[in-house]
């Protein structure tokens, strides 16, 4: 079992930054792989990035170049450094980790969730 807790969302305005935070516990951390997802109000939920246990990293073309997700294995958390932020950001961002190698895209390939935290920007 994996227990993953989100920090960090907010309101920030066109152009900002914010840093969520995944703190991870319940299992070896760098057993696991990460991934950010999120889903905007009446829209489906949409993969964000995604860290292997390499910390290898993936990313939507829709936030390649202003995001950046890492990983601190001491710390057992994960990032997700979220600059130049838009309008179209908003959204409900949620951390999952996943036992499996493959498909970091989907996620349905995710074994476990955070509860999610709200980022809103303003334009």
């Amino acid at each position: 079992q994996v227990r993953l807790v989100e920090s960090g969302g907010g309101l920030v305005q066109a152009g900002g930054s914010l840093r969520l935070s995944c703190a991870a516990s319940g299992r070896t951390f760098s057993s696991i792989a990460m991934g950010w997802f999120r889903q905007a109000p009446g829209k489906e939920r949409e993969f964000v990035s995604g860290i292997r246990r390499d910390a290898g990293t993936i990313y939507a073309d829709s936030v390649k170049g202003r995001f950046t997700i890492s990983r601190d294995y001491a710390k057992n958390t994960v990032y997700l450094q979220m600059n130049s932020l838009k309008p179209e950001d908003t959204a409900v961002y949620s951390c999952a980790a996943k036992i499996g190698a493959t498909n970091y895209y989907s996620w349905a390939e995710y074994d476990y969730w955070g509860q999610g935290t709200q980022v809103t920007v303003s334009s």
